[in-house]
């Protein structure tokens, strides 16, 4: 039988929950972590989701360790324009849900093979969908 070849590089994303487990030291998000470190994947965080992590107080140390080794991408009006046409698209409104179309049009741009750590797999998914693409190009989306 024929071994199953793992991908390697690609991007792993993590939403607000993502990082903040990280920085907790969360077993299942360190564990993603770990299979993404493997293959030399791309961590990445949308700048956005700094807003919902940072609080100005002392548990901000653990997410800044953590934002050390990530990338953090810019908010850029293209991407801004971008979330808002998704969020019409999906019928998804509120400002958690802009945030996570943030989040989406950020891990959309991103190399693939692309995994999603979400708090909110089900917005998250819908927002990410993409049927015109081959379904091991798509992004996907797990629960953190």
């Amino acid at each position: 039988m024929a071994r199953r070849r793992i991908a390697t590089s690609g991007t792993l994303i993590l939403d607000s929950e993502g990082l903040s487990k990280l920085a907790a030291g969360d077993v299942q998000a360190r564990g993603h972590l770990h299979k993404a470190l493997a293959r030399r994947a791309r961590l990445v965080v949308s700048a956005i989701t700094l807003t919902e992590v940072l609080h100005g107080s002392p548990r901000d140390a653990s997410v800044h360790r953590v934002l050390s080794r990530v990338n953090v991408v810019g908010v850029t009006p293209d991407v801004a324009r971008r979330a808002g046409e998704l969020l019409g698209a999906t019928g998804l409104s509120g400002h958690r849900c802009a945030i996570d179309a943030v989040v989406a049009v950020t891990a959309l741009d991103q190399e693939r093979p692309v995994l999603v750590l979400s708090s909110d797999p089900d917005d998250m998914s819908r927002l990410v969908e993409e049927p015109d693409r081959a379904k091991n190009q798509r992004v996907a989306v797990v629960h953190i």
